[in-house]
């Protein structure tokens, strides 16, 4: 069964564009023009990966990541302007997995569908690991049921803060640099770029802060 992938883009050459390289990778794509129109599709059709625009013309793409994460885990990737900085940190911040920039290459944009989509299927079946849970201080962490619990208060992660939680979980010896984790958590090249690190890391530090041992395996 092929993946279903939600493709919200005002843009119509651009939707068009995304639509046929995923037809051709033989995904099954749901594509509109307006916020609202994939809103309504998500109430009734399972997605598995959802790429949104920012600016659309009605519910701008930041508010409907949002909605999306009030009832979904899937990943989802925002398309950002060129340069952008700060609407990448918004996006997110607020529950996105991952960022294109554009104009972008159509087969970048496919490669990183593959791998959220496969690096999802990994969270789901057991966290990538075989322990069914990684105690850490005041921090459980149960890979089989994908929750985290700090005092013994469940604490909700989005996808890539749950990744990346258990990947330094698991490795609490060792120290990596941001560049190692962007490739290590999103399997890409580094190329420099940082923030999308430093915000997952911030956000975990806020979520987690009430835990004395976080300095040894959350870096600065």
């Amino acid at each position: 069964m092929s993946n279903k992938i939600l493709v919200v883009d005002d843009e119509t050459e651009i939707a068009d564009l995304i639509e046929v390289y995923l037809k051709n990778e033989n995904y099954t794509v749901f594509k509109f023009y307006t916020a609202q129109e994939a809103l309504n599709c998500i109430e009734t059709t399972p997605i598995d990966l959802a790429i949104l625009d920012i600016m659309l013309p009605d519910i701008d793409g930041f508010t409907l990541c949002k909605k999306i994460r009030e009832h979904h885990t899937y990943p989802i990737i925002m398309l950002t302007a060129k340069d952008a900085e700060t609407d990448k940190i918004t996006g997110l911040t607020l529950g996105a997995d991952d960022y294109i920039t554009k104009p972008f290459s159509p087969s970048v944009l496919v490669a990183r569908i593959k791998t959220n989509l496969s690096q999802y299927d990994r969270l789901k079946n057991a966290g990538g690991t075989n322990q069914t849970q990684i105690q850490m201080g005041n921090i459980l962490l149960q890979t089989d049921a994908r929750r985290v619990f700090v005092d013994g208060a469940e604490v909700q992660l989005k996808n890539k803060e749950y990744e990346l939680l258990l990947f330094l979980m698991s490795n609490v010896d060792v120290v990596f640099s941001k560049e190692t984790l962007y490739e290590r958590i999103w399997g890409y090249d580094a190329m420099g770029d940082n923030a999308t690190v430093a915000v997952h890391i911030n956000r975990l530090r806020e979520k987690i802060e009430k835990n004395p041992y976080k300095s040894r395996y959350i870096p600065t």
